[in-house]
């Protein structure tokens, strides 16, 4: 027989924590600055009792179904939804500003949440400001910038946990918030007042408290976008970006990210050139140095991630669309290093599995590094039974 692969051993010591309920519905505080390892390192990497709880969660998925898990994309509505996750088990679906109110405000997505084999990932961009889905549903929320300059972090906190309660009322689980960029752009730029402030201390407060109430509700979130999109030339929704050089970065856009590694917020990789790090014209959200970075944490003097990395959308910002097809974007992303793949639609879902499940037959993309991803993922969202 086999032996366990490293790289999953090393999740299985990763997870030690999250086989009684997951990291999104952890109640505990989670300030922290460096990653919080007690409860992990009690547990033996190799412990048979930990190996049978997460041997038993691969085993429920064909090799289709854990790449599957590895998806989130983008739905119209109740029907879109309830076909992509019957027929090919995605790990998550994202409501935009295009998705039918219906499927959150109606109750629909019950009926979604019932298709999938393990608990399904509901995402949405709900930042407050002018990136809000469901102002309709749950009323309206300041930016991040008016919010820095009128709350205290603990009126922030007290006013994110209502937010909070009422985003998983309607049946949300996940959401890409905080925005951690560090930004003095002007209001109505691509990050500008999405921007808690210019000043990287300021930002790591408010996202702390922004991270602590969701947790504190059960709603998972994810900083964004690594390395720091705050100071880039332009829009990756429009064209490529270049930030400042890594070594700028270190102590202003990385910041708020070294501070809250250990927060059990996940953390989405934007689609950004960054001198120093990225290869030319490779992305951060398909470079390999820039999901090491991440995932390790030297370089930036951070702790390691333990948690899932997303990227930001692979399919209508034209950063990544311009230069290659979502099939390629997809499995670039994996390949280096990514555990879940955002798009903003569900046409090509079939598409994009057939060439993961080409780039695994291949030995391109390694089944050990398929079931790490999907253990991070299912860790993140609460779906490991308990052991």
């Amino acid at each position: 027989m086999r032996k366990t692969p490293l790289l999953v051993l090393a999740v299985f010591a990763a997870v030690a924590t999250a086989c009684s309920g997951g990291s999104s519905t952890d109640s505990t505080s989670a300030r922290a600055t460096t990653p919080d390892a007690t409860t992990a390192a009690a547990v033996p990497v190799t412990s048979p009792a930990r190996q049978d709880c997460t041997a038993g969660y691969l085993a429920q998925f064909t090799t289709r179904e854990k790449l599957a898990q590895l998806l989130t994309v983008g739905v119209t509505g109740g029907a879109d939804a309830t076909d992509v996750v019957r027929t090919e088990q995605v790990g998550g679906i994202f409501v935009g500003g295009w998705t039918d109110q219906a499927l959150l405000g109606s109750g629909e997505i019950a009926q979604v949440k019932q298709a999938a084999k393990v608990p399904l990932m509901v995402t949405i961009d709900e930042e407050g400001g002018r990136v809000s889905r469901v102002r309709d549903l749950i009323g309206p929320a300041p930016s991040a910038r008016v919010t820095a300059q009128t709350m205290t972090p603990e009126q922030f906190y007290d006013a994110t946990l209502t937010r909070g309660r009422a985003l998983k009322d309607l049946g949300v689980t996940v959401d890409f918030a905080p925005d951690v960029d560090v930004s003095s752009q002007p209001d109505d730029a691509v990050i500008g007042d999405r921007s808690f402030s210019d000043d990287p201390a300021v930002v790591t407060r408010y996202a702390d408290a922004y991270i602590r109430a969701m947790r504190e509700v059960g709603v998972g979130t994810v900083m964004k976008h690594f390395p720091g999109h705050g100071s880039g030339s332009g829009d990756s929704h429009t064209g490529a970006v270049r930030t400042p050089p890594l070594d700028a970065m270190q102590t202003v856009d990385l910041v708020p990210f070294r501070d809250l590694i250990g927060s059990g917020a996940a953390v989405m990789v934007g689609h950004l050139d960054v001198p120093g790090l990225t290869t030319p014209n490779v992305p951060a959200s398909i470079s390999p140095q820039a999901m090491a970075l991440l995932r390790e944490g030297r370089g930036y003097g951070a702790g390691p991630l333990q948690g899932p990395i997303f990227t930001d959308d692979l399919g209508g910002m034209a950063a990544i669309s311009s230069r290659m097809s979502i099939e390629d974007a997809v499995e670039a992303a994996l390949l280096a290093g990514a555990d879940n793949a955002l798009w903003i639609t569900t046409d090509a879902v079939p598409q994009v599995l057939d060439r993961l499940e080409q780039a695994v037959s291949s030995g391109r993309l390694s089944m050990a590094q398929v079931d790490a991803s999907v253990l991070r993922t299912a860790t993140f969202k609460g779906a490991l039974p308990r052991c």
